[in-house]
């Protein structure tokens, strides 16, 4: 049976986020967008009218998006009722507006898949990415149980600086070869800072050597991602230490990590390991979804892959590239990945999620 497309909307549709789902999500054929929000100055502006001289996508902005009204996010009566869902790329003054915005629409029966940090640590709201901890999508009922939503929840994706190496760690670790230390530098991409972002003669002909609190987040939310399930929401992943350095580097898209790790017990052999990332799937692999990569793990054996220029776009922007795994003299191995940080590590990995859950019929 064919199922009918769910109404859903974008908080925050006019930033670089928020566009980046209004271009993965036209013709898409699960999700309708029917409704857009934004800060109190767009409101009451047709879309085309919010993001004039802004619009920062390739494509042009879709016919049926550009004449939609754009809605004060902060008024959640305004939203039509037949929206069943939207997606969250507001950016307030402080997370703790973001976290009682986005728990308010939940406690309207509206469920919340959102790209913002603010809700990563609540215990209870899930951190997702699809192939590897789908089942912390339980944790929802436990949620609207201990908050009183009826309809609504709130689940998040992870930060894009650890999408590249999360999907290798884990495809090993399911095959029962235990990470036990990883160190991660990461060169990141100046899309990851938004727009404006990074100011030119910061970047061209440079590195910049610090993000705020990137290396905090690249430690720390692995761990949750491998949590486990507790009554009241998710325990963290023990006996993993993850030491991470991220760096800004002169490059428009792709986050490129160089990953060095140590196995606690057996160590698995070179071809082991490229056999478990060549076979490597998931839920959304299973279930076809339109937007999962056909394979989420693509290694490259040439010795100058992966490159974000090259290898960013792979399938859709879905796909994690991985290179170069090599033996180390310190630790085990170490190996070159990169994921596309708008599309996986943003939008694209939020509307995965939304695509899974709509798979398992999460929705009214």
């Amino acid at each position: 049976m064919v199922k009918e497309k769910l109404k859903v909307g974008i908080l925050g549709a006019t930033g670089i986020v928020g566009q980046t789902y209004v271009k993965l999500l036209e013709n898409h054929p699960f999700f309708d967008v029917t409704d857009v929000a934004a800060s109190p100055r767009s409101a009451g502006k047709t879309f085309i009218e919010a993001v004039a001289n802004r619009w920062h996508m390739k494509t042009k902005i879709p016919t049926k998006i550009s004449s939609l009204k754009v809605r004060d996010t902060n008024d959640i009566e305004s939203i039509d009722p037949n929206v069943k869902l939207v997606f969250s790329a507001v950016n307030l003054p402080n997370k703790e507006e973001i976290k009682k915005l986005e728990f308010d629409y939940a406690r309207n029966g509206i469920p919340v898949i959102s790209n913002n940090s603010a809700h990563r640590w609540t215990e209870d709201v899930p951190m997702v990415i699809p192939e590897i901890n789908y089942e912390h999508l339980n944790v929802i009922p436990i949620q609207q149980k201990n908050r009183g939503f009826k309809k609504g929840f709130v689940v998040v994706k992870p930060n894009c600086s650890i999408q590249s190496y999360m999907t290798p760690l884990f495809a090993l670790e399911q095959k029962g070869f235990i990470v036990k230390n990883v160190i991660v530098t990461t060169l990141q991409a100046v899309s990851g800072a938004g727009y404006p972002g990074v100011a030119s003669l910061d970047i061209i002909d440079n590195v910049v050597p610090f993000i705020g609190g990137e290396e905090e987040k690249s430690e720390k939310e692995p761990l949750k991602v491998l949590g486990t399930i507790n009554e009241k929401g998710i325990s963290n992943r023990e006996n993993l230490l993850i030491s991470a350095t991220c760096t800004r580097v002169p490059v428009t898209d792709g986050h490129t990590a160089v990953v060095y790790l140590k196995f606690e017990g057996k160590v698995p052999t070179k071809e082991e390991i490229l056999e478990i990332w060549k076979s490597f799937h998931g839920p959304p692999q299973d279930f076809d979804l339109p937007l999962a990569p056909k394979q989420p793990i693509t290694y490259l054996s040439e010795n100058n892959r992966p490159q974000p220029i090259k290898d960013r776009d792979s399938d859709k922007g879905m796909a994690v590239t991985v290179g170069r795994l090599r033996e180390d003299t310190i630790f085990d191995y170490k190996f070159v990945a990169l994921s596309h940080n708008t599309i996986r590590g943003a939008a694209g990995g939020a509307i995965l999620i939304g695509e899974l859950l709509y798979q398992n019929e999460y929705f009214d």
